[in-house]
């Protein structure tokens, strides 16, 4: 499965494509896309919103769902997804 990632112009907020090509602050609330042909016509919306000056470098994004929760798979997509890398809890010298 599929999902549309890209960054919303006005804020650099990561946001994903809804069912609507509305563009959603959360993972969850994103379309999940199951063929090439709905990727490809919904990428379609994308480039239109990149030239309205809504989005910037929108491209799809391999997904999984596990107990419920969509996951990106590659490990820059969950960054971005769900936010940095760096646990603060766990910085040298913090107590």
């Amino acid at each position: 499965m599929q999902m549309i990632i890209a960054n919303r112009l006005v804020d650099g907020r990561v946001v994903f494509m809804d069912a609507d090509a509305a563009w959603v602050d959360s993972i969850e609330d994103g379309v999940l896309l199951e063929s090439e042909a709905e990727a490809d016509r919904l990428m379609g919306k994308a480039t239109r919103a990149v030239e309205d000056c809504v989005i910037v470098e929108p491209y799809p994004i391999e997904v999984v769902v596990e107990d419920g929760k969509r996951r990106p798979v590659a490990a820059r997509e969950a960054i971005r997804a769900f936010g940095p890398s760096v646990r603060t809890d766990q910085l040298v010298g913090s107590e």
